[in-house]
Order: structure tokens, then sequence, then C-alpha cells
């Protein structure tokens, strides 16, 4: 009764916008109830911001309608040819947003992230992401939902227009209806706004909750996908370098600072003391969140191998990834520069490939890269290719053994026929091995489950120490037990005992800590860049437990020192095994999905969305607030400060890092 005295068109329209939004508002339920914690309530608050960005869709799709309809041959009321057009139109707007929808439901599924810029990194490597999807996700049953759903939409888009279309038109009012025309043009327009104020309803407003599950909730994948385009190709900014140089010069220790020539290489000279150059076997483990491991406490004990590993070793466990993603924890070990691009990452971009790396400076080395799949992902390749000398690449057809799943073969296979081929070795050799196991689709070989038992807890069990499923659960056993085989493999050859062993994450995993550590890890998505990092050498290193903060940045400059090596260090690695580098450390962390930049000290997080300059400062200690004091303002200071700093020197040093130059 409401909208009958409207013209038929804009009946039309704002049944349309409804039904869109009905689509969107249930999606949102079973976002929030699928992926929420049992103990999590409701959050009213949450879905009014989620209806505001829903409405800003449906508002652009209104708009348009209206616009159109306004040429006389697409009226859907005054020409009848019009109204298939439109129903094929919306139905095709219906089957994109299915599928951004559903695509959406997966990636936060996968990454704990909703749909963005970032996922165009994946059509990059479609064959991969294709495979891993078909043998992860039932895509078949997707594919068939999504067009059921889309012909049902169709058939129910041709009945609604044919209903309002059979209605008498209401009594014709010339300036009524230009009235009302014009009323829901401007009401529209103020609905793609978003709300009353200078600047837009904007994605990054949604993490106002200071929750990131609530913000996650509230978004629109159309709105955070759409809004993250506009910080692709991240260029610097050379005048606020060369203002941030001095501090970014003094924090890495930079012997000659040269403002002008934006010196940053710091010269490190050999240590003749050490007569035999030790091996090296670095591991880049995929998806090593510390909170799901053992060595932090979590009481399903999913890595007791590795944990006496630690014991035995140099571990440091407050050690953190530049940023999320496999291939970025791999450029940032291998670079010492953190990957700041966005959505593309450092190692797709043809001007920051050319790298210099201190793996270099292992002159006299053998140098190996092991990994169960292809390469060619990411443009790995040409990274390692053409900035690692004389690079010997092991890849998924040089092995022997079966090849598994998407990720070729399995970790097991993978350290097995690596560790055969090292204790060959009659000169020193640099060796990195990428796993890739811990990764959906979770395969565990068959040729292992006499050996490898899986195990099972409840749903409530999982989810209170970190875990999604069992199936994730065991592929993070199945990381430990890979662990177990090559090191006991490894401790059988002459190589072993010259030969340092170094574990880190390529990355963590966003998700829920619970009562494990402090909020923030949750809260702020610390999780997702926290790793373990170990150097593991019985003969050479005595053990030792670290608390002091650092990042997979520091793991060349300090293999080279205990090493004995001189070596050239011009990106933001720094040596954790200096006694006289008495410093405050930072990890720093650029979040590319949140567009959000920030450090970790042993206290605090600093963090600053880019977007709207909002500041998060948090203990990374404890649960408490941070007292607003003159120290504390000093220190919250100094980190927003530096992590600005920091952020423009690694867009300029990206691309002036080059090894030609060095």
């Amino acid at each position: 009764m409401v909208i009958k005295p409207f013209p038929r068109l804009i009946r039309w329209i704002f049944t349309v916008m409804l039904s869109f939004m009905v689509f969107m508002s249930l999606y949102r339920l079973l976002f929030f109830y699928h992926y929420k914690a049992d103990i999590r309530p409701f959050s009213g608050s949450t879905f009014l911001m989620g209806l505001r960005f829903d409405a800003r869709f449906v508002a652009i799709l209104g708009l348009f309608m209206l616009i159109l309809s306004a040429i006389k041959p697409l009226h859907p009321f005054k020409n009848k040819p019009a109204q298939k057009f439109w129903v094929v139109f919306i139905s095709l707007v219906f089957l994109i947003m299915m599928i951004f929808y559903g695509v959406d439901f997966y990636h936060y599924d996968y990454l704990k992230q909703r749909l963005n810029a970032a996922a165009l990194n994946f059509l990059a490597d479609a064959n991969i992401s294709a495979n891993m999807m078909w043998q992860t996700y039932p895509i078949l049953k997707i594919n068939i939902a999504l067009l059921v759903a889309l012909v049902f939409f169709y058939k129910g888009q041709l009945h609604l227009i044919k209903k309002i279309n059979e209605k008498p038109a209401p009594a014709n009012n010339k300036f009524l209806d230009i009235g009302i025309y014009i009323s829901v043009l401007l009401l529209l327009s103020a609905f793609t706004f978003g709300r009353l104020g200078q600047y837009p309803l904007r994605w990054s407003d949604a993490f106002e909750f200071t929750d990131d599950f609530k913000a996650n909730t509230a978004l629109n994948p159309f709105q955070s996908f759409f809004s993250t385009m506009k910080f692709r190709n991240v260029k610097f900014d050379l005048a606020k370098v060369k203002s941030d140089y001095p501090m970014m010069a003094e924090y890495l220790g930079v012997k000659n600072p040269d403002v002008e020539k934006l010196n940053y290489t710091r010269l490190e000279s050999a240590n003749d003391s050490i007569k035999i150059r030790p091996n090296i076997v670095l591991v880049i483990c995929e998806s090593f969140s510390a909170y799901k491991s053992s060595m932090f406490g979590n009481k399903l004990n999913p890595t007791p191998y590795f944990n006496e590993l630690c014991k035995n070793g140099v571990f440091y466990e407050r050690c953190f990834t530049p940023a999320f993603g496999t291939a970025r924890g791999v450029w940032a070990t291998i670079t010492g520069t953190p990957d700041v691009e966005f959505p593309k990452t450092s190692s797709r971009n043809p001007l920051a490939v050319d790298q210099h790396t201190i793996i270099n400076d292992f002159k006299d080395y053998e140098k190996f890269y092991f990994l169960g799949g292809s390469t060619t992902w990411a443009n790995i390749r040409g990274v390692l290719k053409n900035n690692i000398n004389n690079l010997n690449i092991y890849e998924q057809e040089n092995f022997n053994s079966e090849i598994v799943d998407v990720w070729g073969i399995s970790d097991k296979n993978l350290f097995l026929e690596s560790n055969k081929l090292l204790a060959k070795q009659q000169k020193p050799f640099f060796a990195i091995i990428q796993t890739a196991d811990n990764h959906r689709p979770y395969t565990i070989p068959t040729e292992d489950l006499n050996e490898f038992k899986k195990i099972e807890y409840p749903a409530d069990t999982l989810k209170k120490y970190g875990y999604e499923d069992n199936g994730q659960l065991n592929a993070f056993r199945y990381t430990d037990f890979n662990f177990s085989k090559f090191i006991e493999a490894a401790k059988k050859e002459k190589y072993f005992d010259n030969t340092i062993f170094v574990f880190v994450g390529d990355h963590g995993i966003k998700g829920d800590a619970g009562n494990m550590f402090p909020k923030s890890f949750t809260q702020q998505n610390i999780l997702a860049e926290h790793v373990p990092l170990l150097f593991y050498a019985p003969k050479l290193l005595p053990p030792h437990r670290e608390i002091n903060v650092c990042s997979q940045m520091d793991i060349l400059p300090t293999l080279a020192s205990i090493s004995g090596i001189a070596y050239k260090n011009s990106s933001f690695g720094r040596n954790l095994f200096d006694k006289n580098d008495n410093k405050e450390r930072y990890a720093f962390i650029k979040d590319p999905d949140l567009s959000t930049i920030g450090l970790v000290s042993n206290q605090y997080y600093y963090r600053m969305c880019l977007d709207n300059q909002k500041e998060d400062f948090v203990s990374v200690t404890d649960d408490f607030p941070i007292p607003e004091n003159k120290v504390t303002d000093s220190i919250k200071d100094h980190m927003r400060k530096l992590a600005a700093a920091w952020y423009e020197t690694a867009k300029y040093v990206l691309v002036n890092n080059k090894k030609l130059m060095n």
C-alpha cells in the first residue's frame, strides 16, 4: 500500500533493490554463524554497519536502472522488449554477485580475510590456484548450486516485472511524478555516499569496532575488493625517504650515513677464528603459526618433536614476518626487505626482481633450493635464478617421489630426497627447503598412514586451541612428523655435525588464540605474522630461548655472522647474535589486505591504517590497557614515526637494492 501510488518504474526498482538486500543480509548471517566462535553473541551494530555497505551497492544498481530507464527504448514499462533486457541484465548482476560472494566465503575460509584486490595474485598462478580449489572444496556442487539459484532468480525477475506491468499505473500527475523521480534520484545518490559528512563510507570504517571478526562480518566483498584496488602500484616519495633517512640509518646501524646517496649498506668483516665454514639448511615452513604449535603451550601438542628441537637449539619465540603470504615471506627471508607491494607481490613486479641478497656472500658454497612443487608459482623461480648466483633448483620433476596433490611431492619425501643429495656434497652448501603440506587440501599421503596416525577432537576443543577442523590439525601434526623424518635422517650423515639448520614459518595464520596469548594477538591480527624461528646446530650453538622480538629479515645477516662470512647488508635485517647491539629491536608488519603498517616491540604493537589514519597501540604482554602518560605517549610517537619511515624506506629499497649496484 505504501508504494502503490509510486510509478511502476520506481516500484520495480525498489523491489529489485530489496531482493538484493535480502540476499546480502542472509549471506551475512550465514557468514557470521559459520565463522563465529561458539561464545560470540549476535552483534546488532555489526549488521547495521553491514547494511550500510550493502545499501551502497544496491543504491548504485538502482541509480543505474533509473538513469538508463530514462531512455525510452530501455524503459521496461514503455517498451516491452526492454523487459527481457532488464531481466537478463539483473540476472547477470545477480550471477556476478553470487560469484563474488562465493569466492569471498571460501577466501575467508582459506585466509581469514574478506575478498580484496590481493586475490588477483591467484590469477597469476591460475592453474595452481584452480587445482588447489578443486582438491579442497566441492567446486562441482558449488557450480550446480549457482546455476540452480540463477535459474530461480531469473524466473522470479520475469514474474516480478510482468506482475508490476499487469497492474494499472497510478493516476498520471506529471508534477508529482517529477517530484518522485527527483526525490528517488537524490535518495539513491545519498545512499551511494553512505553517510552524512565530508567523506564517503569506506571499507576501513568497519574496523572502528576494534574487533577484526566484527569488522570482517560487516564488510561487503564488492566494497572491500574495489576499495583495495586503489593501493595498486605502490610508489615511494623521495622527499619522505630522505626526511626519514636519519632515523632509519640510526636504527639499522649505518656507519657512513649519506642522505644524498641514501646509503643503507653495512659491511661486516669475516670472522677468521671460524676455520671450517658450517653448512646452512634453511627450512621455510608453510603456515607454521606460533599459537598452533607446542612451543607456546598449545594443549593439543601438535609439534612435540619440534618442541624438543627448540629445547636443544636457539629458539626465538617472538619472530614476526613482515607480511602475510607465502610469496611475501619467501621474499623477505631471501632479500631482507619487506614486501610492501599491493595487490601484487614484489616477486611479480618486474622492477623489483633484481635484488641483492646476502646468500651470494657465501661465495664458496654450493647453493640449493628444494621445493616439492613448481617454482613458477608467484614468479619465485625468477626471483631465485635472477638473484642467487649458481643456484641449483630442485622441484617436483627433479624428484623420484610421486606427486600427491597440487603442491607436488609430500614434504616427507622432499626432506628425504634433499637429505640424500646434501649428503653427497664435498663443499660447504647453503640449502633452502620450502615445505607445502601444511596447506589446503591438507593431504596426508597414503604411504604414511600406517606410521602417522590421524587423531580427532570435538569441534569445541579444536576451536579452543586455534584449529578449524581435524584436517588442519593433522596437517600441522604431519609437519612435525616430517621434521622428525628429516632430522633423524640427517643425523646419520657426516654433514650433520657441521650444519646449522634454521626453521622459520613463511607466515602465521589468522584465527583466535583464546587465552594462549594476549588478546592483541587475536584482535589486531598479529597471529597472521607470528611464527617460530629456530637455529638448530647441537655441536655448534648452545641452547637458548630468546624473548626479544625479531623478524624473518634478520635470518640471513645472522647466518652470515655466525658462519664467519664477510657480507654486505643493504636491506633491513640485523644480526640477532650480535651481543654489542643493545638498541631496541622492532618487527615491521605491513598488512596489505587491511592497508595497515605497524611495529611490534617487546612490549607493544603500534598499528596505523593508511586509508584513514586510525591507530591502535596495544600491549603484547598482557590484556591491560596501556596507561596514557608522557612515557607511553613518547613510545607511541616514536613507533608511529619509525613505522612510517620503515614503510616509505621499504618502498624505496624494493627498487633500489639491485645486486649490480651493491
